[in-house]
């Protein structure tokens, strides 16, 4: 039994150390698993090779993942937001003309600046 007097400061930290690091795993495997399995540009059996490397040597695979699909990721997940935006503003009735009149309300009554207001209409046009 070990009680807290055998315990050092050290310990602690280590276990502390030790417990972040599973848990920063399992986090970046659930994350690799979910981008693989969302991947529309590989075929099945290079998806179940994915996903035997990153199970069978964790940290190794999700390294090598990370490093060698970062770009696709990044692009799928930037793609997949845009998607889930337009999704939720056609859900709510979102027209950039609406948001582009209200603008111009807004910078009529002198409740934006010149640079707000560029930025701003640059946002909602690009």
């Amino acid at each position: 039994m070990v009680l807290a007097a055998e315990w050092t400061f050290g310990d602690f930290f280590w276990s502390v150390l030790v417990v972040f690091s599973w848990v920063i795993l399992v986090y970046f495997v659930i994350m690799v698993l979910i981008d693989i399995f969302r991947r529309r540009d590989i075929n099945g059996w290079v998806k179940a090779l994915w996903v035997i490397f990153v199970v069978l040597v964790p940290w190794f695979g999700v390294l090598v993942y990370l490093i060698t699909q970062h770009d696709g990721w990044a692009q799928r997940n930037t793609r997949e937001a845009a998607r889930e935006r337009d999704e939720l503003r056609q859900a709510v009735g979102f027209s950039v003309a609406d948001e582009l009149d209200k603008l111009d309300r807004m910078k009529g009554e002198g409740k934006l600046s010149d640079d707000e207001y560029q930025r701003l209409r640059g946002q909602l046009v690009g």
